[in-house]
């Protein structure tokens, strides 16, 4: 066997660049490239290992450690898994800071490869420069914090390892069920180490997504029950768009007239006028998508983890009604006692449908959840009019949503966006849009949409990547602003500016408490009332920007944007008491004091517990 001696971080890199996926027909590499930022944990050695294959393996500068594992997050959303990036970072703090980004990746479900410093295998310079010690563990550091947020983590000890830990790692982050962030630690004297590899280890490797068939009983199982319900529904999730099942499930609704509502990850599975479309679901549903799963008798949940904003925290389905699962995980599939159909779901759709035949629910049930969608499309379309009320996050959704092409991405992440992006956006075409939910992670917006810009411009340089963020999360962290700029991947962002943390503001106000630290006029340290020029910050980033005063306004700068070429920041004051989406809420279950000396805040815990009576209770 023929052998060539390379250095662990040359042999990773090597390894990387011969990976290939098949992706409709056509082979591309499966990792894009990476994001970095160098310190001493890795310049000296993967930085040399990087500088070679800067063209087929390109590296992006970050700003933020977090940023960059969030634009990671973002690029294989865009590529619906079957693509990654990988993260490289120093020892230390700079490991250290993509611990949220892997957490991101973790519950979204996403792949993403960290390779990142670690300390002296030898042990021989101990203590080093930003090293934890642990007096009675000396193996103890950063980097075993990932072990709680990744799918997959190794720490190379020696360069023989390689060869187990990389095809170990890229299995995880490719497998359907177990998808999700990969963690190799590196020490730094072992990323410089040798060893003579087998060349074989390095010859191009063409991969496949696998897709599992159904076991013949359990669709059976689920056919029996489709069968005798009177009032079904599909909840249709994220895994939908990652199997590729977006025109399966389609065909299926339509064929055996069953209407489906979308969770947040499952937004954009179908178009928003198709007529099966009953509306999103749950705590920032609709009115037609919770009027549905209130009376449906057979709840098929098809490639989703059934998150609590979905349920209502168990309440927004009947108590009675039965729970059938599809899912590619055992794990998510069998929650709360459910009929589980474990498989893919464009493969267990097409079982079911074929073992369905011509079976189609009752017209009647149908009618009745398009008449409940008709009267949600009028009250979403009052919600979202300029010169309703002051200006408002859904104001801005609606003039954003009407001047977007089908094939533009929007992205946004926590915050009060989701909800209102969830329940007033009009899908104009399949997988066009990016609420980040799983995580709830203020942040990701700027740096997640840089990721999805970076993966568009591969396949699709004419669409746009736009990107809506509220004030707080534009302080949180808005330097992959100055990213896209530096690397031309065109942004359009929108912050829109309510004070402070307006949503939470909310919930504390709807607890009955005293609004408090969550909007600066309210922060009692917040001695200077000063708001912050976003316009002025953004140019400094190099961006064009503007603020704008009036919906109508916003709609004439967001036309102007998408005629630049470069990144453009869009600046508008919201209201943050008025205008918010009242309707559409399942219950959501919050913690509130037991015993407290506030009237109100007493009140407001009667209100919550009210509706705790309807919480299924794990069956």
């Amino acid at each position: 066997m023929s052998t060539i001696r390379l250095t662990v971080a040359q042999a990773i890199l090597r390894w990387l660049d011969a990976q290939f996926i098949e992706i409709d027909g056509v082979e591309t590499r499966i990792c894009g490239g990476g994001f970095g930022i160098f310190g001493h944990g890795n310049v000296p050695c993967l930085g040399e290992a990087i500088y070679p294959l800067r063209d087929t393996l390109p590296l992006y500068r970050g700003q933020n450690e977090m940023g960059m594992g969030f634009a990671a997050a973002g690029y294989a959303k865009y590529h619906l898994r079957r693509r990654f990036m990988y993260c490289t970072a120093s020892a230390g703090p700079g490991t250290a800071n993509l611990l949220t980004a892997a957490a991101l990746a973790h519950a979204n479900r996403l792949p993403m490869l960290m390779l990142c410093g670690d300390t002296f295998l030898t042990r021989l310079p101990d203590p080093v420069l930003q090293q934890l010690e642990h007096f009675g563990d000396p193996t103890l550091g950063v980097n075993d914090a990932f072990k709680a947020v990744t799918r997959f983590w190794d720490r190379i000890t020696h360069p023989a390892q390689v060869v187990q830990s990389l095809p170990a790692a890229l299995a995880t982050m490719l497998d359907p069920a177990d998808c999700g962030p990969a963690f190799i630690g590196l020490p730094q004297d072992v990323q410089g180490w040798a060893w003579d590899y087998p060349e074989e280890f390095f010859t191009r490797q063409v991969h496949r997504i696998r897709r599992q068939a159904p076991d013949a009983d359990e669709v059976a199982d689920a056919v029996a029950l489709l069968r005798a319900a009177e009032r079904p529904l599909i909840v249709a999730g994220g895994g939908v768009q990652y199997s590729g099942a977006v025109e399966a499930l389609t065909a299926f609704a339509h064929d055996h007239g069953i209407p489906v509502v979308e969770t947040i990850a499952g937004r954009a599975n179908l178009l928003d006028d198709d007529a099966m479309n009953a509306g999103p679901v749950g705590v920032t549903g609709s009115d037609s998508g919770n009027w549905a799963a209130a009376r449906a008798d057979l709840v098929f949940a098809v490639g989703t983890r059934l998150q609590d904003f979905t349920t209502g925290s168990w309440t927004a389905f009947a108590p009675d009604a039965r729970l059938l699962h599809l899912n590619v995980g055992r794990h998510d599939a069998a929650k709360h006692r459910a009929a589980t159909v474990v498989g893919d779901a464009k493969l267990g759709l097409a079982a079911i449908s074929d073992a369905l035949g011509d079976h189609a629910a009752p017209e009647g049930w149908v009618a009745d959840v398009q008449a409940e969608r008709a009267r949600w499309n009028d009250t979403r379309a009052e919600t979202v009019r300029p010169g309703n009320g002051p200006s408002s996050y859904a104001q801005a959704i609606g003039v954003v949503n009407g001047l977007m092409a089908p094939e533009d991405r929007v992205v946004a992440a926590a915050g009060g966006l989701p909800a209102e992006v969830t329940a007033n956006w009009r899908t104009l075409r399949p997988g066009s849009v990016d609420v980040e939910f799983g995580f709830s992670c203020m942040g990701y917006e700027i740096a997640g949409g840089w990721g999805a810009r970076i993966a568009q411009a591969e396949r699709e340089p004419e669409a746009e990547t736009v990107v809506l963020t509220g004030d707080g999360s534009y302080l949180m962290l808005n330097s992959d602003l100055y990213s896209a700029v530096l690397t031309e991947k065109k942004l359009i962002v929108l912050v829109l500016d309510n004070g402070g943390f307006a949503v939470i503001n909310k919930l504390q106000s709807n607890t009955g408490q005293e609004s408090f630290n969550n909007l600066i006029a309210d922060t009692p340290t917040a001695t200077a009332q000063t708001r912050v020029d976003f316009e002025a910050h953004a140019r400094a980033l190099g961006c064009h920007a503007e603020t704008v005063d009036t919906p109508a306004a916003l709609g004439d700068a967001f036309a102007r944007a998408k005629d630049r070429a470069e990144t453009s920041v869009i600046v508008i004051q919201v209201d943050a008491y008025e205008g918010w989406t009242t309707g559409g809420h399942a219950w959501w279950e919050i913690g509130t004091p037991e015993v407290t000396e506030t009237p109100s805040v007493r009140t407001a815990r009667e209100t919550v517990e009210a509706s705790r009576a309807r919480q299924r209770k794990g069956i």
